[in-house]
C-alpha cells in the first residue's frame, strides 16, 4: 500500500509545474545554510585569519550567500566587506557539507589581488586581522578546522578525467558511447 501512495505521488509531482515542483521539494526538504570563506594565504604560505567580534577563535573572511548570490561572487564580496581587500580565487573550491548545524561551506583558495595591500577591519564583525605561519596558528574556529581538512583532501586527490558535455536528449546509444552509460 506504501509503495503505491509512493508512486501516485511520484506521478502527481511529475504533472505539476516546474514552480510547483520546487515548491513542493523546498518544503519537504531538509534547510541547509550555504556560505562561501577565502582561506588566503601569502607566497610564504602565511595564512591570513579574522577573528570576529562575536567569536573567540580565530576564522577567515566569509559569509553566507545572498539569494541568488554565486559563490565565487560572494567570497569576492565577503573578503571585501570584511578585510578592505580584493581577492583573486585560485582553482576550484572545495565543498563542507556539516549536518548537525545544517551547514555547507564553499571554500577557496586565494590570494591578495594587490600583494601590497594591508588587511584591515573593515566591518563591525571582524575585530582583529593577521597573518599567520602554518606551523603558530592559534585556536581556530570548527569552520574553519573543517574547510582546511576539506582543501587538502582535495589538494591531494587524483584528478578525475574530464566529462564531456552531454545534451539533454541525447540518445542513450551517444551517451554509453561516451563512456557515462
Amino acid at each position: 500500500m506504501r509503495d503505491r501512495l509512493h508512486r501516485l505521488a511520484l506521478r502527481l509531482y511529475r504533472r505539476l509545474p516546474r514552480k510547483g515542483r520546487r515548491w513542493v521539494v523546498r518544503g519537504i526538504a531538509p534547510k541547509y545554510t550555504v556560505g562561501a570563506m577565502c582561506l588566503i594565504a601569502r607566497d610564504d604560505g602565511a595564512l591570513l585569519l579574522v577573528r570576529l567580534a562575536y567569536r573567540n577563535h580565530w576564522g577567515v573572511p566569509g559569509g553566507l550567500l545572498a539569494r541568488g548570490e554565486d559563490p565565487a561572487d560572494a567570497a569576492h564580496r565577503e573578503a571585501l566587506e570584511e578585510i578592505g581587500v580584493e581577492v583573486e580565487l585560485l582553482g576550484e573550491p572545495a565543498v563542507v557539507v556539516e549536518p548537525a548545524p545544517q551547514r555547507i561551506d564553499i571554500v577557496y583558495r586565494a590570494r591578495l589581488t594587490d600583494a601590497g595591500a594591508t588587511p584591515v577591519p573593515s566591518s563591525p564583525e571582524i575585530a582583529e586581522v593577521a597573518w599567520f605561519a602554518p606551523d603558530q596558528l592559534p585556536e581556530l574556529q570548527a569552520e574553519l578546522t573543517s574547510a582546511l581538512m576539506a582543501m587538502s583532501r582535495a589538494s591531494h586527490a587524483p584528478m578525475a578525467p574530464l566529462l564531456h558535455t552531454v545534451e539533454p536528449g541525447r540518445p542513450t546509444a551517444e551517451i554509453e558511447r561516451l563512456g557515462y552509460g
